[in-house]
């Protein structure tokens, strides 16, 4: 037994050893602090490292100094939750059912059991914790917000959270720690609804007078702080959270797991909100961008990026971090709230040269900024073109770490190590984009309708044929009854469809979208 688990010591030293020799570490520093900050509808245009002209974000610019940006880098879907599924599982969300924009009393689409980023990085021997929005589910179906809840983050992976359930627009606008509400008076009880008004609290359609800016009907349920949110809520108003110092509160706890893991390794998923919808930044945000609030909370992002980072150099870590900053999906301007994004933006195009943003299947729905950062081992100062997608976070870090994949884990996750490092422009061959079509009676919630499924592959994209042109909330979702093609190297806001022209071309990759969704897999 002895010689056993000494062979098996040693086996696992020298593959510690050979991850040191990849990512040219030290054999002692092979397992770095992960670093994960996820922005909540940010677009590849919103950053002046980006590019953009009209606001500017000197801390997020000097993490791009001092790392690598990739220009060619997705995330899975162009909205939120099916983003943050493929990023913890290393699954395209398309292949699971319920992997749409979620409400806040959704159950848990991650069950336990299931192997995760997290749950990846606690058995290489991190400490794993979870700050800022969810939003991908909680419990079995009913939610009991006065009690203990679960399943959640703890369950698949996470040794701490201190998180919202679902988006800043959504009630219950309270936050979790670790399995229950923060802050909770028990003889104030929380009662949520999705459906039908609970309670006397005032809504946004019943009260528009006491609303800060007005709201279209889906936000215009009950009023927390002068905005109107999607949902019914009563109780819980000492739990509540306040929206102009929730990204101080969130960025405190971020600290404070670091400070307390910095001796160990760790891993930190740090999903902030900005600049999502209800924009309410704090008030020394507050016209400093003269974009609206929409500018000034992209400020307060930048911000809190830098306040971050001097924490990690205090704390004397900042050189045995590596720091992965990107964004769930493009950008929105108007996503429901009467806030004059549309008005105050101006010339700025908060998807840079891409068509369209959030929700949509074109590129500027999926294509968002990525910056890698770990100081004597990212490449420095370097600008990617490597197509790399979120999905493929699992494998790198597993491979940054020394641990093999099971082989039915992760399926569509592959081992961009190389590119993430900044040691090569060569990512992937091919990857998969989706969104859903986005349906809204009334003053009902967005619901989720077809699935609408696009392939990239070198400059080369081929949108699967789906309905007739459709939009959300301003932006082009990207449908149409045939296939398109678009050549994006010639063509980046991709006006002109090559279908026709280049039909060999474009039926091969639709015959290779077929095989992929086909075969449940990608990852051989």
């Amino acid at each position: 037994m002895k010689t056993t688990i000494t062979r098996r010591a040693l086996l696992l030293a020298g593959a510690a050893a050979c991850v040191a020799a990849r990512v040219g570490a030290a054999p002692g520093k092979a397992k770095p602090n992960i670093l994960v900050i996820y922005a909540d509808d940010l677009g590849y245009g919103d950053l002046s490292c980006y590019g953009a002209k009209t606001i500017h974000t000197p801390h997020i610019d000097r993490l791009a100094a001092h790392g690598t940006r990739f220009t060619n880098a997705h995330s899975p879907s162009a909205t939120c939750t099916p983003s943050r599924y493929a990023l913890l599982t290393g699954d395209y969300p398309w292949r699971t059912s319920g992997t749409q924009i979620l409400p806040g009393d959704a159950p848990a689409l991650i069950r336990p059991g299931r192997y995760t980023l997290p749950s990846m990085l606690k058995q290489a021997g991190y400490s794993t914790g979870f700050v800022g929005k969810w939003h991908l589910g909680l419990g079995d179906g009913k939610v009991d917000w006065n009690g203990e809840i679960g399943p959640g983050p703890l369950d698949i992976g996470f040794d701490h959270g201190f998180f919202m359930p679902a988006t800043l627009d959504r009630v219950p606008t309270v936050l979790i720690d670790n399995r229950r509400v923060a802050n909770l008076n028990p003889a104030d009880p929380i009662r949520v609804d999705y459906k039908n008004k609970v309670g006397d609290e005032p809504t946004g359609a019943e009260h528009p007078e006491q609303l800060r800016y007005g709201a279209d009907p889906e936000h215009s349920n009950t009023i927390v702080n002068g905005i109107s949110r999607i949902g019914y809520m009563t109780g819980g108003k000492a739990a509540r959270w306040d929206d102009e110092n929730l990204s101080d509160l969130l960025l405190g706890k971020a600290v404070d797991f670091i400070a307390s893991r910095k001796d160990a390794p760790f891993f930190l998923y740090y999903a902030v909100n900005e600049p999502h919808v209800p924009r309410a930044p704090n008030p020394r945000f507050v016209g400093k961008s003269g974009m609206g609030p929409r500018g000034d909370a992209i400020l307060q992002l930048d911000w809190t990026v830098g306040e971050l980072m001097r924490n990690l150099e205090e704390m004397g870590i900042a050189r045995d971090t590596l720091v992965i900053f990107s964004s769930d999906n493009g950008p929105i301007l108007f996503d429901g709230y009467e806030d004059r994004a549309v008005e105050l933006a101006g010339a700025h195009r908060p998807a840079g040269p891409f068509s369209s943003g959030k929700y949509s299947i074109l590129e500027g729905g999926t294509r968002v900024p990525m910056i890698t950062s770990w100081p004597g081992h990212v490449r420095p100062g370097h600008v990617s073109t490597a197509l790399i997608d979120h999905v493929d976070m699992l494998a790198t870090l597993a491979a940054l770490v020394g641990q093999a994949l099971p082989r039915d884990a992760a399926v569509d996750s592959f081992d961009m190590l190389a590119p993430l490092m900044g040691r090569t422009d060569r990512g992937r061959e091919y990857v998969v984009e989706d969104t859903k079509l986005m349906v809204t009676t009334g003053a009902t919630v967005a619901s989720s309708g077809s699935r609408i499924l696009a392939i990239r592959e070198g400059d080369w994209k081929l949108i699967r044929h789906s309905v007739e042109p459709q939009a959300f909330h301003g932006n082009a979702i990207g449908t149409r009854p045939q296939d398109q093609l678009y050549n994006l190297a010639n063509d980046p806001s991709e006006t002109t469809d090559l279908a026709s022209t280049q039909a060999d071309r474009a039926r091969r990759l639709a015959a290779r979208l077929d095989t992929i969704e086909r075969d449940g897999r990608s990852r051989p």
